[in-house]
């Protein structure tokens, strides 16, 4: 392991001026479970690591603000799984923090972490990505807001600018019932990354939101606003060609110990089934029509 500097700034604005200055050669220190990790096999070589959890500025709290509820970025997969208001408007976010890792890695890795490590098998991802979340950063310029969707290049890569770095997740409330879920499928019950894992949100107009990932450089969203998805009178046939025709960007990596393309394309469809059959029933029982 190649040495390295280590900050540990008091205030928000030192840590930015901290990455400006380092640029590339400077790595955040959050959860740390990636990062350790690449650093240990030399993936990564930083020649400054910057700790962000003594900024009072970055917390792990998460609340109810202006009709969003706002997700520190220093929260903690294993407190967002438990969260109340998470489990009962954002389910398919709390079932995606309870399998990262194992209990040791929920009780350290962040949400933040998780959206900017940008793995194309991260496993929240998805869950944001159907629920439109947007991620406020802090830079140099000021503050903006990311939408999730804009956020994501590729695998390692995302939008954010010299000296930026993430403060909070945002999610909006739902302004009707909707039912969500998460699903993945892995080669072991947990401890894996994903060979795939998909979000699916119903909404009672009919909409659905499919975001899935393991299936090319980063997750994508797509969306039916046909109503096909969600009418559970649709044929089999109809729910099918429609899946085909909004999973037509899956493109699979050949070079994949996990599985193989054709694999992981009929898993694709297998686990978009099964998740829309569940977001439907949970959007039942929210007393919307079914």
């Amino acid at each position: 392991m190649r040495a390295f500097a280590y900050e540990r700034p008091a205030h928000l604005d030192e840590a930015v001026a901290l990455l400006a200055d380092h640029g590339p050669e400077a790595r955040l220190l959050a959860g740390g479970t990636d990062l350790i990790i690449r650093i240990r096999d030399g993936s990564i070589r930083p020649r400054t690591v910057v700790d962000v959890k003594g900024i009072a500025e970055i917390d792990g709290e998460i609340r109810d603000l202006d009709g969003h509820l706002t997700i520190g970025a220093r929260a903690v997969m294993t407190a967002i799984a438990a969260d109340e208001r998470i489990r009962r408007d954002h389910q398919a976010l709390a079932e995606a923090a309870l399998v990262v890792g194992a209990v040791q890695i929920r009780n350290r890795a962040t949400l933040a972490g998780n959206i900017c490590n940008a793995s194309p098998a991260a496993d929240t991802v998805p869950a944001l990505l159907v629920y439109g979340a947007q991620v406020v950063v802090v830079g140099p310029g000021g503050i903006r807001r990311i939408a999730i969707d804009d956020l994501l290049v590729r695998s390692g890569v995302t939008t954010l600018a010299p000296g930026e770095l993430v403060t909070a997740i945002e999610l909006p409330l739902p302004p009707t019932p909707r039912g969500s879920v998460h699903v993945r499928r892995t080669r072991r019950r947990s401890h894996d990354l994903a060979s795939v894992t998909l979000a699916c949100a119903v909404d009672a107009d009919g909409t659905t939101r499919i975001a899935y990932g393991s299936l090319g450089p980063r997750p994508l969203l797509v969306v039916d606003e046909t109503g096909v998805l969600a009418d559970p009178e649709s044929s089999d046939a109809a729910r099918e060609a429609r899946l085909a025709d909004l999973f037509i960007d899956a493109a699979p990596s050949p070079r994949s110990m996990r599985a193989s393309p054709e694999y992981r394309l009929a898993m694709l469809r297998v686990l978009a089934l099964r998740a829309l059959g569940m977001a439907r029933e949970r959007l039942g029982t929210r007393g919307a029509p079914a």
